[in-house]
């Protein structure tokens, strides 16, 4: 169908209960990339929360904006509402990049420095890998059966989104299952919350008050400023090189982002499965462009397309909510928040 008098409307009413819960989706990555670079691998402040955080929000506005581009062409093809595809930092892949490359490197040096160094050298080296994946995705998608990729999206959903989180909520009983009643009321049950309000806002509001009650929270606003991103040619320089004199950091990174374009191809299956088709050589390009981006400006940690876009679908969200992520992300992350943390 093809209507080109068909208004697209970025914004509706749910998008603002789906921007909810994309936005705890990045940001929990945010703060636990963070925290490890922090308190595991010795990174100072200045690396982490100037450099890192910053380079990942410009990583994800770059995405957002070219999502947000196909899901307004995908509409005026198609003639109605679509969703647009959701985005941010890859999850499994994240924790690859910290314990394959950035680890080995701090561990065998103790410099942390270099161990970020090398790290956005191997983000920006697979970015490379994952926009080339481009040249094979679309016969990829069409030779390989739906229920293949699909299937590969479950184990994924129920290991890294499901299994894992649900284990940390045993952590701390009394937030994590007060919080998590509340999302399950809301967006598996669809009960309507007091003055429609979205469930991963309330679960959000409920957990942190909880948690500053229990004393498990504090704020400090000491050192809070605006850090604005840059690019580090120079420090990319100096990883790249240092990932061609260690090849055998090359058997991690290739494979790992082999796979990350594959993610990408499957969550473009997912959504076309939902209804919204997009093309899936444009995807490859946008997350391995983004991840590069990303590197440039700090962010050692590739980008891809999301596994949800099925349940934002459901909800009725259009693009509005992945613009806001792209908003909201780059406006926390250009601000020091190193001193709001767990106690």
């Amino acid at each position: 169908m093809n209507n080109n008098s068909y208004t697209y409307h970025l914004f509706s009413r749910s998008d603002f209960s789906a921007f909810w819960a994309l936005f705890t989706d990045n940001l929990i990555n945010l703060m636990v990339l963070s925290a490890i670079c922090q308190f595991v691998f010795n990174m100072p402040p200045e690396i982490v929360f100037g450099r890192i955080v910053p380079g990942a929000a410009i990583a994800i506005l770059a995405g957002v904006v070219v999502y947000t581009v196909l899901a307004r062409q995908a509409a005026r093809r198609e003639g109605r509402a679509v969703t647009a595809l959701p985005y941010g930092i890859s999850t499994p892949v994240m924790f690859v990049y910290l314990f394959g490359v950035i680890g080995p490197i701090y561990w065998a040096t103790n410099d942390a420095l270099l161990a970020w160094q090398v790290g956005i050298g191997a983000g920006f080296m697979g970015g490379i890998v994952a926009a080339l994946g481009a040249l094979v995705g679309p016969f990829l998608k069409r030779v390989t059966p739906r229920a293949g990729m699909l299937g590969t999206l479950c184990g994924i959903a129920l290991v890294f989104i499901g299994t894992v989180p649900f284990a940390e909520v045993f952590e701390d009983p009394i937030i994590g299952f007060i919080s998590m009643l509340v999302i399950v009321w809301g967006l598996v049950g669809r009960y309507r919350l007091p003055f429609n309000l979205p469930a991963g806002l309330v679960a959000l509001i409920i957990g942190t008050l909880i948690a500053f009650m229990l004393g498990k929270a504090s704020i400090s606003f000491d050192g809070v400023g605006f850090y604005p991103p840059i690019p580090y040619f120079g420090d990319l320089f100096v990883g790249i090189q240092h990932l061609f004199d260690n090849i055998e950091l090359f058997l991690v990174l290739i494979p790992v982002q082999i796979y990350n374009f594959i993610e990408t191809m499957n969550n473009v299956e997912s959504a076309e499965a939902a209804g919204d088709k997009y093309p899936v050589a444009t995807c490859q390009v946008t997350d391995g462009v983004g991840t590069m981006v990303g590197a440039l400006f700090g962010s050692p940690f590739p980008t891809t397309v999301y596994i949800g876009h099925p349940a934002y679908k459901r909800m009725k969200a259009h693009s509005g909510y992945i613009v806001g992520v792209g908003v909201v992300i780059p406006l926390a992350a250009f601000s020091d928040c190193s001193h709001f943390s767990p106690t």
